[in-house]
């Protein structure tokens, strides 16, 4: 069922089969990608607009006001500041306290800053963040410690 074209076998000019992948449109493409992006980036960076607040330190003898903390701990340990609390007890102890700092602001506005210690379970730490934004604690920010 076969043919061969161009006559003899195993000549000096028979080249065989090539299965070697040709990769030339590959790098094309990917030098043309790649100029694209060095061309767009520097476009991209200068266009962004921020207008960030001047760092201007406050006056002398001005009291910083503390962070209320909330603590938590392995075994479902939750702490205000030093205040041992509960996760049913949670929001309301902390509207007392957040009251007690500054009553001029709801509670709910107040920014609130949890620290969880590395035995923490996810789940418990989660059951914590979902209580306060139940019950309308949005202003929440997470503190990190580096190893």
């Amino acid at each position: 069922m076969g043919s061969k074209v161009g006559g003899g076998g195993g000549g000096k000019f028979d080249l065989g089969q090539n299965s070697d992948m040709n990769v030339t449109p590959f790098v094309d493409v990917m030098l043309v990608l790649l100029i694209i992006f060095m061309v767009s980036i520097p476009a991209a960076t200068v266009s962004i607009k921020l207008d960030l607040p001047p760092a201007i330190p406050p006056p002398p003898g001005t009291k910083v006001k503390e962070p209320v903390l909330i603590n938590l701990q392995a075994g479902q340990r939750i702490f205000i500041g030093e205040q041992a609390t509960g996760l049913d007890r949670l929001t309301g102890d902390l509207s007392v306290v957040l009251t007690r700092e500054d009553p001029t602001i709801p509670p709910t506005e107040q920014r609130v800053y949890i620290r969880a210690d590395r035995d923490v379970r996810y789940g418990d730490f989660m059951a914590v963040m979902n209580t306060l934004q139940g019950n309308g604690f949005y202003q929440v920010a997470l503190i990190n410690e580096e190893l």
